[in-house]
């Protein structure tokens, strides 16, 4: 048991090693979009539903 959890650690050692990170500007860029998108969906989600609680004001 003690030797499958050693290989285990070692085998994600190995493959860590494989991982190519972001560089810096990308990881920047990567986020600035993520932000981006993030406030867009949440002002069109805003839009939404101010719309539909206004319409149902009116029906109702």
């Amino acid at each position: 048991m003690k030797e499958k959890i050693i290989n285990f650690f070692l085998d994600i050692y190995k493959e860590m090693k494989k991982v190519t990170w972001p560089k810096k500007t990308e990881l920047k860029d990567s986020t600035v979009i993520v932000v981006v998108t993030m406030i867009i969906f949440a002002v069109f989600v805003y839009l939404v539903d101010k719309g539909i609680s206004e319409f149902l004001k009116v029906i109702f």
